[in-house]
């Protein structure tokens, strides 16, 4: 570990105290003039770094940055973790590690994505004013376990968003996360699968979130859907969301239990109401239904306009209002 490395993490481990120099320099093994050098190569990163004569180095509270020794501030786990300021995608780098034989409980982390992407490989737009991340399992059950675990992750991040952000969230079914009408956060989880007995090898999910707008707005095309969960920054917010998100999500996928189930039919949205079930390509079918709510499998239950009940198991809603 580099000393810029060692530096980052001893000024998070005391963000908001003023640590001198030379006990910096005691504590890295390093020269004063390494320590310099080292602030000035963090304050570069975009790190807030106060330096007062004879007080010494400190970490504003207010710096959003996201880092390894921030995100264990908060975080319990001797898991790996794998902070980048850019990626092309942490789903696709996670999948590269998980490949390599890493183990489950790997995370990474990124405040921005270049080439973020959804369902059916639709692009996901991720800007540096959010939290990209991808969790790797390796759960022992065949692949069509995998909406469940997409379930999971929904509700971790629901429960984290009311945690740390007090907001409430909504989950429009299967993957997608409101927070006051507008689309603030997604899910894609994609799996290896063994094709002698049509396990999951491994299965890496994606979660991405638009914790602050964007400095220049949405696109276009995303301005009367996305939205962001908070509209200022606030100090050390996106370190304490991916903590609180990966801790959440670990806790129900080792529960033995199912109550994750109520927890998102408590969040789904739409219920009661009057939905377009859409299908075909690019969604361009849309058949009226209203939304039941959804099985224990995390099927989703709707009854049409000739009054039959079904189960859908994939594919999109949209609300009718809304088309």
């Amino acid at each position: 570990m580099t000393i810029k490395e060692q530096l980052r993490g001893l000024l998070e481990e005391n963000r908001g105290e003023y640590i001198s120099g030379e006990e910096i320099a005691k504590r890295l093994y390093c020269t004063r003039g390494a320590v310099w050098k080292a602030i000035g190569a963090l304050r570069s990163e975009g790190l807030s770094i106060n330096a007062v004569t004879n007080r010494g180095y400190c970490l504003e509270n207010n710096s959003d940055i996201i880092s390894e020794a921030g995100i264990r501030r908060y975080l319990n786990t001797q898991s790996e973790i794998f902070v980048l300021k850019t990626v092309g995608s942490t789903n696709a780098f996670l999948r590269e590690k998980a490949q390599n034989g890493a183990c489950e409980g790997t995370l990474v982390v990124s405040s921005e994505q270049k080439n973020g992407h959804g369902r059916r490989g639709r692009t996901f737009f991720s800007p540096d004013t959010g939290l990209y991340m991808s969790i790797l399992l390796r759960p022992k059950v065949e692949v069509g376990e995998a909406l469940k675990i997409t379930s999971m992750s929904a509700v971790a991040v629901c429960l984290a968003l009311e945690r740390v952000c007090a907001v409430k969230p909504q989950i429009k079914w299967v993957n997608d996360i409101f927070v006051d009408g507008k689309k603030a956060a997604g899910i894609l989880t994609e799996a290896s699968v063994d094709v002698e007995n049509g396990a999951m090898d491994y299965a890496v999910v994606g979660i991405g979130i638009n914790v602050y707008p964007p400095e220049k707005g949405f696109p276009e095309e995303l301005s009367g859907i996305a939205g962001a969960v908070v509209g200022e920054r606030t100090g050390d917010l996106r370190n304490r969301l991916a903590a609180a998100v990966y801790e959440e999500f670990m806790r129900l996928y080792t529960s033995s239990d199912n109550a994750y189930i109520s927890e998102y039919r408590n969040r789904l949205m739409w219920r009661g109401e009057q939905i377009f079930v859409l299908s075909g390509a690019d969604g361009r079918e849309k058949t009226p239904a209203v939304l039941l709510g959804i099985e224990d499998d995390f099927s989703l239950k709707v009854r049409y306009e000739n009054g039959s009940c079904a189960k859908i198991t994939s594919g999109e809603i949209a609300i009718k209002r809304n088309l």
